[in-house]
């Protein structure tokens, strides 16, 4: 069952030098020379966060994983993120163990900067790399270039940081699969505990949705992308990092365990324009737009407007744990929702079995798990997830 007495906190901070291309998150541009030091709209906007943070429930629970996501949270000052994670302090609690996780990108931060974060409790660093190759990132309207992910990631080593994460994007623009596997190649030699590898997806509204139409030149084609997701799989866990979800590679202990809150479907807190929160069995979006979330902090956080009910507990359980490498008990399935629900769920997916796409593997306590096969099930995930989706489980 869904755990109701959340542990974790999504804190986003949506300002960003300037909009990616790609970019369909809400967020607040502050242009080249802002930062939470100078722009009167970043503290602003924190006053409506922590205000936001004052007024939720608490479950009596101490927070185990931090998240602060944008965005680019390393435009907040030392100062401005320390209120945040006092204030989260005092009104939940932080587990002396926690994972306090921090979102950044090469060039806006320096070396007295990130020895503050350190010093405020930040332990895990997510830098926005996404590709090796200067055209790509101007194709990408980045505000760094490759010489800046050189600089920010040798500003970790300075400081100290050993649990840290790199982002790859692959199906950009001109993007070839050689240079997609140098990307790889170049991450690697980095050694990051982490790297997340996600395929682009030309969202509506975007820059890049009025210039490019799926399938169409200059993006690669399916089959291109198909193969770029092989060849991640292959560099990475040939290099020592576990495929452990369909997007993300981790050495040893170094899951991100923030996200496997939500791949886990447990409850979780949220804050800031846009965040989406799962409590008591239900989510709820916040506004996505600046005015619109300032009023509605404003009219005092009403939790129980427009908080709708999780889908189907059978499915969303389905469609995020087959997200792992270690996919879904069929024992906690049972236990959940009944042995006719196995039985169904394992007769659907007999031609996906077949097709050497899912897999049913005994645990070490003899638990059967239902898994995507790596890499050609996961690759093929959207499909086997429409076939359950599509009958009547």
């Amino acid at each position: 069952m869904i755990s109701l007495l959340p542990t974790a906190a999504y804190i986003h901070i949506p300002f960003c030098r300037r909009r990616c291309y790609y970019c369909d998150f809400p967020v607040f541009v502050v242009g080249d020379r802002h930062t939470g030091a100078s722009s009167g709209n970043i503290q602003l906007y924190l006053d409506r966060l922590t205000a936001e943070i004052a007024t939720q429930i608490n479950y009596q629970q101490p927070l185990t994983t931090i998240f602060f996501g944008g965005g680019t949270p390393s435009l907040l000052t030392v100062a401005q993120l320390g209120q945040i994670l006092d204030l989260l302090a005092t009104k939940f609690g932080i587990a002396n163990d926690a994972e306090i996780s921090m979102e950044i990108d090469p060039g806006t931060f320096d070396l007295t900067q990130l020895q503050g974060y350190l010093q405020a409790g930040i332990n895990r660093i997510s830098i926005g790399v996404q590709a090796f190759q200067d055209q790509l990132l101007q194709l990408c309207g980045r505000s760094h270039t490759v010489s800046d992910i050189y600089q920010a990631v040798e500003l970790l080593h300075r400081g100290g940081i050993s649990n840290w994460s790199l982002d790859l994007i692959s199906g950009l623009p001109q993007q070839t699969i050689v240079q997609w596997a140098t990307s790889l190649e170049s991450a690697i030699e980095l050694n990051p505990t982490h790297i997340s590898c996600y395929d682009l997806i030309v969202e509506a509204q975007t820059p890049f949705a009025k210039q490019y139409q799926p399938g169409d030149k200059p993006l690669p084609s399916d089959e291109t992308t198909a193969q770029m997701y092989r060849t991640a799989q292959q560099i990475l866990s040939g290099a020592g990092y576990t495929h452990y979800e369909i997007s993300n590679y981790a050495k040893p202990g170094s899951q991100c365990r923030h996200n496997l809150t939500y791949w886990q479907n447990q409850s979780y807190y949220a804050f800031g324009m846009g965040a989406a929160s799962n409590l008591e069995d239900h989510r709820f979006t916040r506004p996505r737009k600046t005015q619109e979330y300032y009023q509605w902090v404003a009219d005092g956080c009403n939790w129980r407007v427009d908080l709708t009910p999780t889908a189907d507990r059978f499915l969303e359980t389905l469609m995020l744990g087959l997200r792992l490498a270690r996919g879904v008990s069929l024992q906690a399935i049972e236990s959940e929702f009944g042995i006719d629900r196995v039985n169904s769920l394992l007769k659907c997916l007999q031609r996906d079995r077949d097709r050497g796409w899912v897999e049913i593997v005994v645990s070490a306590n003899d638990d059967r798990y239902v898994r995507l096969s790596d890499p050609e099930g996961l690759l093929f995930s959207n499909v086997v997830l429409t076939e359950i989706f599509s009958l009547e489980l």
